[in-house]
């Protein structure tokens, strides 16, 4: 079986680390002399956020840009410092080494579907130490297009494999499970994450990923 998974908040607590990261990145912009709250500072930024997206490599520029700041290269450079700093902490949920060698073990294939840049996505698999476990990663700045029936449906012609033939494991419902069912693939869903209260119409709805040794056992 060709097994899909998706890295943030199924691999790694993704939507913990980056609340973390932006409020160290923007405690560094006063630090550097911003003369702001951090609050508000922080509810801007949360607006850029959710107006660009959070795969956005400009969310600090235009956080400057907002406040009318006319030489922000030095809050911009200490935010993304922090940032990056921030990653040094990262760390995969409990029990996410041990599935993969038991999924590789049981002579499953394991693959990466995900959103985003490709060089931020393999930096994440590389963090924490899981980039060795998969076969290969998709990514939707390689597949040209954001998760949706049309990248499934190319990760499928890429792997040369029929969509029964594979299960998505995620925690996102619009991008993980709905269009991978759609285009036929099985479908797990894990409830972790700021999604996790989202209904369900995955195949398997499970609350820790080493539970899914057990479910693939009845596909």
């Amino acid at each position: 079986m060709n097994i899909l998974l998706d890295i943030d908040d199924t691999l790694f607590p993704s939507s913990d680390f980056s609340s973390l990261a932006r409020k160290n990145a923007l405690n560094a912009m006063i630090w550097m002399g911003i003369d702001e709250h951090f609050d508000y500072l922080y509810s801007r930024l949360q607006k850029i956020i959710r107006e660009k997206g959070s795969n956005c490599p400009h969310h600090f520029d235009e956080l400057c840009s907002r406040l009318e700041i006319k030489k922000p290269a030095r809050y911009v450079a200490a935010a993304v410092a922090s940032y990056h700093d921030t990653k040094t902490s990262i760390q995969p949920f409990p029990k996410v080494p041990s599935t993969l060698l038991k999924l590789k073990a049981d002579g499953h294939r394991l693959f990466i579907a995900t959103n985003g840049s490709s060089i931020k996505q393999w930096d994440k698999l590389i963090r924490l130490g899981l980039a060795l476990y998969f076969e290969d990663v998709f990514v939707s700045e390689d597949i040209g297009q954001e998760k949706g029936q049309g990248f499934y449906k190319e990760v499928l012609s890429r792997l040369g494999s029929s969509a029964r033939d594979c299960v998505m494991v995620g925690d996102r419902e619009d991008m993980d499970i709905a269009p991978a069912k759609a285009v036929g693939m099985r479908t797990i869903r894990i409830l972790k994450g700021k999604h996790a209260s989202v209904p369900s119409i995955a195949d398997h709805v499970i609350d820790e990923i080493e539970k899914i040794s057990g479910i693939l056992q009845n596909f």
